[in-house]
C-alpha cells in the first residue's frame, strides 16, 4: 500500500498550515490518558472541525504490506507485525487511508493532532535512501511496535521527513503526534524549530499549539488547582458560604482554546475518581471527555474573514455568514482490553469495537464511520465478511 497525500487531506492541511500567525487553527483536538484504581490505562480524544470528512474505521491484520513516499526519496516498504484498528481518512486517488487515531494488538495507541507551527528537519540523507513521511507515522507505529520505548528506539535510526503540500517546500503537514502504551508511558512526536523532538509526556495530555514544552511550562501558572472545594470564608468577622459544591473548578480556564483545553484535560484526567472495573473506567472516561464536547454554534467564525476552510464549511443555522467548529467524533480506548469506542456528533451513544475479536480476519476491512455510528452499540460484527 503506497500512502500518498490525498486531495481531501491536502485541503485540510493547507487550511491548517495557512493559519500560522494569522488565524486560529481549524483543527482542534484534545487527547488525554486516564488510569483506573489498578493502574490500567484508557485513552480519550476528540476531533473538532467545521465540516465532516469521510471517516472510516479500518482494521489492518498483521502481515499487511505498507509503503511510505517522502518527496523524491525511495518508497519505504514495511510489513505489519501487529494488527491494528484505526479511525482513518481515505485517499480518493489511491484508495489508501491515513491514520488519525488507533490502537494495535499490543495496546499501543496513536493520535494525530493539529500543530500549525510544524517545522521539520531538512532531509540529511541521499535520495537513494527510503524515508518515512511523517503523515504515515500512524500506520508505521501501530503496525510495527508494541510500546512507546520501542518507537523511541526505532526513531533514533529511522529518518522521518515532514513532506510539503505545495511546491518549493511550502506548507509542511501541520501535525504532532501522541502515543500511549499499556504501562501508562506516553510520548509526543513533534516537529518544530527544524528538529524532530521525542518528548516524554508524564501527564498523557495533548492538545494543539504552541509546542508541548510551552504547555508544560504554562502549568506552573496553575499550582493552585485542587479538586477540594473551598466553600467558606470569613472576612472581617463576616462568614461567607458557597451554597453548593463545585467551586473548585472556578480557577480552570473557560475557553476552548488549545491552552485552555490542555489545562482542563490535565485537571479532569488527574482528579476524576479512579474506577474499580474496566466498564466503569470507560464510563468515567466518557464523562471526562464530555467536558471537551463542542456543540455547533458555541463559537463561530466569519467565513469571509477568519479561516480559509470556512468558505466551504457549512454555515451556522440562521447565520450563514458564520461557521462553527464542533466535535465531529470522540473516541475512548481501553488499552488493556484493546477495545475502541466511538461517538459521532449526531449520535447519543458510543459504539464498541473489540480488536481481539477480529484476530481471525486476514484482510484489510474498512467500514464507513457514518454507517455504523448510529447502528447497534456492538459494532465489531461490521468488520466480518
Amino acid at each position: 500500500m503506497l500512502f500518498t497525500l490525498s486531495r481531501i487531506w491536502t485541503a485540510i492541511f493547507v487550511v491548517v498550515a495557512s493559519s500560522v500567525a494569522f488565524v486560529p487553527v481549524v483543527l482542534a483536538c484534545t487527547s488525554l490518558l486516564y488510569s483506573d484504581a489498578h493502574k490500567n490505562f484508557y485513552a480519550g480524544r476528540t476531533m473538532e472541525l467545521p465540516m465532516e470528512l469521510p471517516y472510516k474505521v479500518s482494521y489492518f491484520p498483521s502481515g499487511i504490506h505498507f509503503g511510505s513516499q517522502a518527496d523524491k526519496h525511495h518508497v519505504l516498504d514495511f510489513t505489519g507485525r501487529h494488527a491494528f484498528l484505526a479511525v482513518t481518512i481515505p485517499d480518493p486517488e489511491t484508495r489508501d487511508v491515513k491514520v488519525a487515531e488507533g490502537i494495535n494488538d499490543q495496546g499501543l495507541t496513536f493520535s494525530l493532532l493539529a500543530f500549525a507551527s510544524t517545522e521539520g528537519p531538512k532531509t540529511m540523507v541521499d535520495n537513494t535512501h527510503a524515508v518515512l513521511a511523517a503523515i504515515d507515522l500512524g500506520a508505521w507505529v501501530l503496525s510495527q511496535f508494541g510500546t512507546v520505548a520501542e518507537v523511541r528506539t526505532a526513531l533514533a535510526n529511522q529518518a522521518v521527513l515532514v513532506t510539503s503540500l505545495l511546491p518549493a517546500g511550502l506548507l509542511e503537514t501541520p501535525f504532532h503526534y501522541t502515543l500511549h502504551d499499556t504501562t501508562g508511558r506516553s510520548m509526543v512526536i513533534e516537529f518544530s524549530g527544524g528538529r524532530q523532538n521525542l518528548i516524554d509526556n508524564p501527564l498523557g495530555v495533548m492538545t494543539n499549539g504552541p509546542e508541548f514544552s510551552w504547555h508544560m511550562t504554562n502549568l506552573n501558572n496553575y499550582t493552585h488547582l485542587s479538586n477540594v472545594d473551598q466553600s467558606s470564608l470569613e472576612l472581617g468577622g463576616v462568614q461567607f458560604k458557597q451554597p453548593d459544591s463545585g467551586i473548585a473548578t472556578a480557577a480552570l480556564p473557560a475557553s476552548n482554546t488549545s491552552v485552555g483545553r490542555f489545562v482542563r484535560a490535565v485537571y479532569f484526567s488527574q482528579f476524576a475518581e479512579k474506577a474499580e472495573h474496566p466498564a466503569s473506567a470507560i464510563s468515567t472516561l466518557s464523562r471526562i471527555m464530555n467536558n471537551f464536547d463542542r456543540p455547533r454554534g458555541i463559537t463561530t467564525d466569519n467565513r469571509f474573514r477568519d479561516q480559509i476552510a470556512n468558505i466551504t464549511a457549512p454555515g451556522v443555522a440562521h447565520h450563514r455568514v458564520y461557521t462553527s467548529e464542533y466535535t465531529s467524533w470522540t473516541s475512548l480506548i481501553d488499552l488493556q482490553e484493546r477495545h475502541l469506542y466511538l461517538r459521532t456528533y449526531d449520535s447519543l451513544n458510543f459504539i464498541h469495537i473489540d480488536l481481539p475479536a477480529l484476530a481471525s480476519i486476514n484482510q484489510i476491512r474498512h467500514v464507513e464511520l457514518k454507517d455504523i455510528a448510529r447502528g447497534p452499540s456492538e459494532a465489531t460484527g461490521a468488520f466480518r465478511p
